[in-house]
């Protein structure tokens, strides 16, 4: 019996609290980054240019976040669910087209085209078909159990391949974007693994995308290159160019120490740490604010992603159980494997950590996403307890039993 409520206060102060901490971090090292960038690239940044531009980015991701938890139904959202897969869809495969005539309209960074730029203001059409690849499997999944045609080789299967591999293709192939692939694939193997697909075909999925997501480092010379630093750092090798990154990941993280050397105290973020405000803030927070500093952000992490299940675990509908997975799943990726390429525990993919690194695109589809959530955590399901219905039935029974034996003496 579901019932509406107050929302989960846990994940509106988290996602919050999260999206306060990336915006000091910025605030710190953005003059530093700007620096860089002036000094290595004749560039002329303003000192605070990345702080104002996270919190403009901060400001767009609460709107989206509000939006999504108090001003959209969800129940508006997944009636476009196909509309807006298209859209992330043709908008992915525009980038990829016009990159290839070199039109002004796409931004490029080293060699790869990921965004749209119009008049200052930059688009990742990658960011956006996460969240509309979540609410598509949603709708998906939920109406092929409703119809007992999951795991159907042409109603259900066909289709599905179909628009996962679309998006796979367009994103980790055309735009070279293996770190948002990674997200992607969590999506489709988290929302499969709850919507009843048969254990046997699970498992060929997955060898299906291992295998795939295998050929796409072995036949990428940049790809390999990152494997093969990683395991020269993870065999204990000698440092060299390919190792730069995560060796200078790991140093900001031992400086740190326990307690951190200070807000404004980094020196990796005056240019030796690569995309220190992005992939990489993680490690500048361990300069920063020490083991104790990096504890707490991940056991906010942990706590964030606990009560997303938790309200998983209590929703009565599939398609928004289903909803909440996916966004779960895509959350736990990106939190994952980012931390795990800082500390060396698997190779640098460029995958940004949740609320926390700089950049607009990101930061404002994941808040939504978050917002969804919460919005969803409003309602619960519970079980009629019969058994204190009945006492009190039995007690008003009783009540009115003695009260018509006093009126009738």
């Amino acid at each position: 019996m579901k019932r509406k409520h107050k929302a989960d206060l846990v994940i509106l102060f988290a996602t919050l609290g999260l999206m306060a901490l990336g915006l000091i971090v910025i605030y710190a090292i953005g003059p530093m980054r700007a620096n860089v960038l002036n000094s290595t690239y004749g560039a002329n940044y303003d000192s605070n240019y990345f702080f104002w531009g996270q919190l403009r980015s901060v400001g767009l991701a609460l709107l989206a976040f509000f939006a999504a938890f108090k001003w959209i139904p969800y129940k508006y959202i997944k009636k476009f669910a196909k509309p807006i897969m298209i859209i992330a869809l043709v908008l992915s495969g525009l980038l990829w087209l016009l990159s290839l005539v070199g039109a002004s309209l796409v931004k490029c960074e080293l060699g790869e085209c990921r965004w749209f730029e119009l008049g200052g203001f930059s688009f990742q059409p990658a960011e956006f078909l996460k969240l509309a690849l979540v609410i598509y499997l949603a709708d998906f999944l939920a109406r092929k159990k409703e119809e007992g045609k999951i795991g159907d080789p042409r109603e259900f299967w066909l289709p599905l391949l179909v628009v996962c591999g679309i998006s796979l293709f367009l994103v980790v192939i055309a735009q070279g974007d293996l770190g948002t692939g990674v997200a992607l694939i969590a999506i489709i193997l988290g929302m499969l693994l709850v919507s009843g697909v048969p254990a046997k075909q699970y498992l060929i999925m997955l060898t299906i995308i291992i295998v795939g997501a295998v050929g796409a480092v072995a036949f990428s010379g940049h790809r390999m290159e990152r494997v093969d630093a990683w395991l020269t750092t993870l065999t204990g090798g000698e440092s060299s160019d390919s190792t730069y990154h995560v060796d200078n990941a790991m140093l900001a993280i031992g400086v740190g120490g326990l307690f951190g050397v200070g807000i404004g105290n980094s020196v990796q973020a005056t240019g030796y740490l690569p995309e220190s405000i992005n992939d990489s803030v993680f490690a500048v927070m361990g300069e920063t604010f020490g083991f104790v500093g990096l504890f707490l952000v991940i056991a906010v992490f942990a706590v964030l992603l606990m009560r997303m299940l938790k309200v998983a675990e209590h929703t009565s509908g599939d398609e928004e159980r289903l909803l909440i997975i996916g966004i779960f799943s895509w959350t736990l990726a990106q939190v994952v494997v980012n931390i795990m390429a800082m500390t060396s525990l698997v190779p640098v993919t460029g995958i940004t950590l949740p609320l926390l690194s700089y950049g607009g695109t990101s930061m404002i589809f994941i808040a939504f996403a978050l917002g969804l959530v919460l919005q969803l955590s409003c309602y619960t399901s519970r079980e009629v307890n019969t058994k204190n219905e009945n006492i009190s039935s039995r007690r008003g029974q009783r009540g009115s039993h003695y009260a018509s034996r006093r009126r009738s003496s």
